[in-house]
């Protein structure tokens, strides 16, 4: 319907449910309107109007939308050989500016980097003569209204522009007039389809505990005729906390969200539409224009924020014609919000059953076959897993992509190759095995806090030769026994000479035979007799007090 109405330079304003092709709506007249070589030999253009500047530009919310139009307009225009190129964040700056300065056609982009390489004077947008907003109502919502609007200041004046979403409000639709020219707004719909959503689309709402989820999701990806699945979370820590605990249990997961490197991103993408997994764990940066053939079942773990993301998150499944199942799990604390959402879409599902991992209607509506657990049988994992993937590394920038290559994750553990950053990488596993383990320090200790009159003997011993040591070379072993380890003590006072080391070695020799006598008649060996019979008081460790000049050493307690 928006093909005859594009081709002739109008502004449009597209609406249509998810599946139904917008992305040929408006990438088809763009390939067509171009000028290329082959209209000049043709004689369909003239010199003066071939350029190496882009003659169109398509501005996305996400990154993963970005790849996949471009990759969707490099198919459709290989006949007449369009360059289109894409221009996203997470990546080195070098290859864009490289296939910049060689000529593009349509450049598809998200808006942070757009307004980098414009500012950089990289990127020139004066000869752009068709702006396409994929995504109209997130390209202008409050979060990107300011780099839409100051993306619109670099474009000539007469353009033509094209905005088109699933989903668009009023309000959006009056804020878009304010920079389009008498636009036709066309709005999709089979005759007898008067809901919101997509009629293949089977929808099932149930109230679920928090820590029953993870069980009831292991249950519902076992179901009868399960294809790929995609598994929303509102947070990025769930997404990967989900991911890690499904592949714990067997399954062949893989996660997308915004704590991933690019190339984590992009990698776990890549082995979802080959089939190496078979179940995406993600945020709603997957939640708009992600198209992957084959995907039956979409589970929301969180409720949606609100019915616009609802419809994105469940367009996943059901399009092109076929059917799909979506599964929302809501919260005893989401039940508000979901039945704004419920009241906004005029669904019939205002109180969600209450359900559990155990409950028999959630097996018989789902088709899950009876006895089925929460862990994945072996003989059913037959999915080679995202590890089977190469994660391609183009230049990733920022601090978060090193997580995603074998860096730190979330709490100081290694990142997994499944992208999650919650688990042991090859390398970094294998250099943690090859490292030696620490050594622990070796302490003496006590019984009953005091020390025996070996122990006693033994400090005296080694105190009183330690300084000898330092001051001359005289042996420190005797009788055959090894000498003795050197400790640190102290600093004494200037006024002991070495008469007082002397004397102390003689004093502390003459106290050596006492090893072999348990009781010693000095001071403290009194002090240390028992009171009564048959009681046995705790000794007190003793020390052996030296006079500042060439006195005799006084025991003390």
């Amino acid at each position: 319907m928006t093909l005859p109405v594009a081709l002739t330079g109008h502004d449009v304003i597209g609406q249509a449910k998810t599946g139904t092709g917008k992305t040929l709506g408006f990438g088809l007249p763009l390939i067509e309107r171009v000028v290329v070589r082959a209209d000049i030999d043709a004689g369909r253009a003239t010199e003066d109007q071939l350029c190496d500047s882009p003659q169109a530009l398509i501005v996305v919310p996400t990154r993963e939308l970005c790849t996949q139009v471009t990759n969707d307009l490099q198919t459709a225009g290989k006949v007449r050989n369009v360059r289109v190129l894409a221009i996203y964040g997470g990546r080195a700056y070098e290859p864009q500016v490289e296939a910049l300065k060689k000529g593009v056609d349509i450049i598809v982009g998200t808006p942070g980097r757009l307004l980098d390489l414009a500012g950089q004077r990289k990127l020139d947008l004066s000869k752009v003569r068709a702006l396409v907003l994929d995504e109209a109502d997130e390209m202008l919502d409050l979060g990107f209204l300011p780099d839409v609007e100051k993306i619109l200041t670099m474009l000539p004046a007469k353009r033509q522009t094209l905005l088109f979403s699933a989903t668009m409000p009023g309000q959006v639709i009056s804020l878009a007039r304010r920079y389009m020219s008498q636009p036709t707004h066309i709005r999709a719909a089979a005759p007898d389809d008067t809901g919101h959503t997509v009629a293949n689309t089977t929808q099932h709402i149930f109230r679920a505990h928090s820590l029953d989820k993870v069980e009831m999701v292991s249950r519902i990806l076992q179901s009868e005729g399960r294809g790929l699945a995609m598994i929303f979370c509102r947070t990025k820590r769930t997404a990967a906390d989900v991911s890690d605990q499904l592949t714990q249990r067997g399954f062949a997961a893989g996660a997308v969200h915004g704590d991933l490197g690019q190339g984590a991103r992009e990698q776990a993408l890549r082995a979802f539409r080959g089939g190496k997994v078979d179940v995406l764990v993600c945020t709603d940066v997957a939640a708009r224009g992600i198209d992957v053939e084959g995907v039956t079942h979409v589970i929301n773990y969180q409720c949606p924020e609100d019915e616009k993301t609802y419809l994105h998150r469940i367009g996943r499944t059901g399009r092109a014609g076929a059917s799909g199942t979506a599964v929302t799990l809501v919260d005893w604390d989401d039940i508000p919000r979901w039945q704004l959402i419920n009241k906004a879409l005029d669904l019939k599902f205002p109180e969600p059953e209450e359900t559990y991992s155990t409950s028999p209607h959630l097996y018989e509506l789902l088709k899950i076959a009876p006895g089925t657990t929460g862990v994945l049988p072996r003989a059913e994992r037959t999915r080679a897993g995202l590890g089977a993937e190469e994660v391609e590394d183009l230049g990733e920038t920022g601090g978060r992509g090193s997580r995603s290559a074998g860096g730190r994750g979330r709490g100081g553990k290694p990142a997994t190759a499944t992208g999650s950053g919650r688990g042991p990488a090859a390398p970094a596993a294998e250099a943690a095995e090859e490292k030696p383990a620490r050594k622990t320090r070796e302490r003496r200790r006590t019984r009953g806090g005091s020390a025996s009159a070996d122990a006693v003997a033994d400090a005296a011993v080694v105190e009183a030769v330690a300084p000898a040591t330092a001051v001359s070379d005289a042996p420190a072993a005797a009788d055959g026994e090894g000498a003795p380890r050197r400790r640190r003590r102290r600093p004494r006072s200037a006024a002991a000479g070495e008469g007082t080391a002397a004397a102390a070695v003689t004093e502390a020799a003459a106290e050596a035979p006492a090893k072999a006598e348990p009781k010693a008649e000095s001071p403290a060996a009194a002090k240390a007799e028992p009171k009564a019979e048959g009681e046995a008081a705790p000794r007190r460790r003793t020390r052996t007090r030296r006079p500042a000049a060439g006195g005799e050493a006084a025991p003390a307690v």
